[in-house]
């Protein structure tokens, strides 16, 4: 539900920041510099973006702990580690989108240009970078290895209860490996569609940091977002049809009013 909630602002974001470029607004002033570096920067829908990639992780690693160390995770893992690490998610993204997008944004001649000011070239090399390396690599580095050691656990755990009898402590121990397997699958599906979608993003936005002009975005950028954001846009769907605790909560969530002849 958080993730959910995460992709449901950063898809909010998106709206009001097209929406508010459709309008051509004169910037002129404080006001004018202020909506360029919230809004019309996309410093806001960045923060979501990030925030999404380090939650999607954190729940890589909520699966391999409960999945490859059960004990372990039963015994150590409290809830209040998982609310500090949704914390956490917030707190490095917006860390990183403030910090950087405030001071690179400013306004000429009523046109806003969004992390476009650099002191120098390589302080903006090295931003692509340390953001390729901690929203890119490191996420899929523990994607990969994560749900590599997940399946291993799941076909060596199937394999010990296919070596014992059927009885019902088996049945149930097989339903919880089937829910296990199908979470599984599905984070897989999810963290794939990521590393695909979000890939032809980072090219442009190299081609870009390596651009003499940065002021200008490549006219593929905005396709290469639409491809990004639309996965985030679908993510909610995938968790709905595939997790049944994720379908109960937002069924839930609709107010049904029930009417009596």
């Amino acid at each position: 539900m958080h993730q959910n909630a995460i992709e449901l602002y950063t898809s909010f974001c998106m709206i009001v920041i097209y929406i508010t470029r459709l309008c051509n607004i004169h910037l002129t002033g404080s006001v004018g510099y202020w909506l360029c570096a919230v809004i019309l920067s996309e410093c806001l829908s960045w923060c979501g973006t990030h925030a999404s990639a380090v939650n999607l992780a954190i729940i890589t690693v909520e699966r391999y702990l409960k999945v490859v160390y059960p004990a372990w995770s039963k015994n150590k893992l409290r809830s209040w580690m998982i609310y500090s690490a949704m914390a956490v998610a917030w707190m490095v993204s917006l860390i990183d989108s403030i910090a950087v997008g405030f001071p690179t944004s400013g306004v000429i001649d009523g046109v806003c240009y969004g992390y476009a000011f650099w002191k120098n070239q390589t302080g903006k090399v090295i931003f692509f970078i340390w953001n390729f390396l901690s929203f890119y690599v490191i996420i899929l580095f523990i994607f990969v290895f994560c749900y590599w050691r997940i399946l291993l656990a799941i076909r060596r755990q199937a394999r010990v209860m296919a070596n014992h009898a059927a009885s019902a402590s088996n049945a149930a121990q097989n339903q919880y490996n089937q829910i296990q397997s199908n979470v599984t699958k599905t984070m897989i599906y999810i963290s794939t569609c990521y590393a695909i979608s979000w890939l032809p993003t980072y090219i442009d936005y190299m081609i870009f940091t390596l651009h003499p002009n940065p002021t200008v975005y490549s006219i593929a950028y905005y396709g290469f977002i639409l491809l990004a954001y639309s996965y985030m846009c679908t993510n909610p769907f995938i968790y709905a049809t595939k997790l049944n605790p994720v379908r109960k909560v937002l069924l839930h969530l609709i107010l049904c009013k029930k009417t009596t002849d």
